[in-house]
């Protein structure tokens, strides 16, 4: 037996001396690979580091709790005293809004009713009671039972290498900024030339808005290069939208690898009082907005997603200003309370608004003189419809009484209707509503 063991000894050692080295060379191959993909990273200073460093240490706050998201997220519960928001200059003496906003009312029919009717089977349209059967799309966080402690609120934690992602520390979790640029008179938010592409429904300017209210159905859109995005949002705007005091409170989802290090989407936010210069943020990476929910997370990833042919799942998205304290307070769901904008971030939209804008938006970077491939919504045009297409439903505006009504008059608008496009359209469950999207790059869009 002791012969047969050395034997087989003997035998296996050259395969096992190979197998090892075989290891090591994966091993440094995988480590030159990552050292590839990263390059940018092992060639910054130490002195930019600390900067960075001390940045995070800014925004992310102490944390009370710390939960570990399926998705990779780290999520920390942060007291709500000590969040980001409140280190803005502007909000040293803002006193967290104790007292609840007054919602807005509604002037068209009562959800629940209108619920009991699909339920009943007295709705002939097939498309709400498809949206109703499959539910509302929520937040994978959520997925481990683990929430934060009552007077917490959860904020997704920022890391080096969300940072090193971005152009430069000044420019994470920024928009790019739409100064001095050619801007269409009828659609003031949408520029020409710089790279975003859009398919929105807005309205006219001469009225006074408090807010609006829409639901969105979530997809995960392919996205062609790291530094593009797609979104799916509401845009509240007031201000001079060719010189420098735009006002703009946004929200709604997207798919930004650069910003969130992935491809899934995400619930967003962002606001600005300058026309997208010095002020204003996504999410919470600055100081501004105050979260008051400790369910909901901004910036983190929603689930479940729509599918093509499949289940629709979707948000809604309320804003509206408060009449009681000024503040623009922001509903996610089923009127879900997650935060406001202090009406001393503003000048303009401290009184109100003038435009509301909903659809999608893209960064075209023609990489390689192309027009990219990144899809906006579905990646389907809107003629392709219900289950395929992406859309905004029942758009409604918030008036100076604080009513909810169905918007009744709006205009689209799409740069190159052959990368994407914008279909509108009116029933009786769905109010005003549209269809948008494309998939970027193709034959009639090169």
């Amino acid at each position: 037996m002791g012969g047969l063991l050395k034997r087989k000894t003997t035998s296996s050692s050259s395969p096992l001396f190979l197998a090892f080295f075989f290891l090591i060379f994966l091993e440094r191959s995988l480590s030159v690979a990552l050292e590839l993909d990263h390059s940018k990273y092992s060639q910054v200073s130490s002195l930019r580091l600390e900067r960075i460093q001390r940045h995070l240490d800014k925004i992310n706050k102490p944390a009370v709790m710390t939960i570990q998201s399926p998705d990779g997220d780290i999520i920390d519960c942060i007291h709500k005293r000590k969040q980001p928001a409140l280190d803005h200059p502007l909000l040293k003496s803002h006193k967290i809004q104790k007292v609840p906003p007054e919602m807005p009312k509604v002037k068209t029919a009562k959800a629940e009713e209108v619920k009991r009717d699909y339920y009943s089977g007295t709705s002939s349209n097939k498309e709400e009671r498809a949206v109703i059967n499959s539910g509302s799309a929520w937040q994978i966080w959520h997925q481990n039972k683990t929430r934060c402690p009552m007077g917490t609120v959860p904020i997704r934690r920022s890391t080096v290498h969300d940072v090193l992602r971005a152009k430069s520390l000044y420019h994470f979790g920024k928009k790019q900024s739409r100064m001095g640029l050619a801007r269409r008179t009828d659609a003031p938010d949408v520029v020409s030339g710089n790279g975003h592409e859009h398919a929105i429904a807005y309205t006219g300017t001469s009225q006074e808005v408090y807010g609006a209210r829409a639901t969105i159905n979530v997809w995960d859109p392919s996205i062609q290069v790291a530094n593009e995005f797609s979104l799916s949002q509401v845009w509240i705007l007031s201000g001079s939208f060719d010189g420098s005091d735009l006002n703009s409170i946004e929200a709604g989802w997207q798919v930004s690898p650069e910003l969130y290090g992935d491809s899934r989407p995400r619930l967003f936010t962002y606001w600005t009082s300058d026309s997208y210069q010095a002020t204003g943020c996504y999410n919470l990476l600055c100081s501004g907005f105050v979260q008051t929910n400790s369910k909901i997370a901004i910036g983190a990833a929603i689930s479940p997603v729509s599918l093509v042919s499949g289940s629709q799942f979707d948000i809604t998205i309320l804003i509206w200003k408060d009449p009681k304290l000024g503040n623009w307070w922001m509903g996610f769901g089923d009127n879900t309370l997650v935060g406001y904008w202090p009406s001393e971030l503003f000048t303009h939209l401290a009184g109100h608004a003038t435009m509301v804008e909903w659809g999608g938006e893209v960064v075209n970077s023609r990489t390689n003189g192309a027009h990219t491939s990144t899809q906006m919504g579905s990646g389907h045009f809107a003629e392709d419809g219900f289950g395929k297409a992406s859309y905004f439903r029942n758009l409604e505006l918030v008036d100076s009484d604080n009513s909810l009504t169905t918007v009744q008059d709006i205009s689209t608008l799409a740069e190159n209707t052959n990368c994407y496009n914008i279909k509108s359209s009116y029933n009786n469950e769905w109010g005003t509503h549209f269809y948008f999207g494309g998939p970027g790059n193709n034959p009639r869009c090169p």
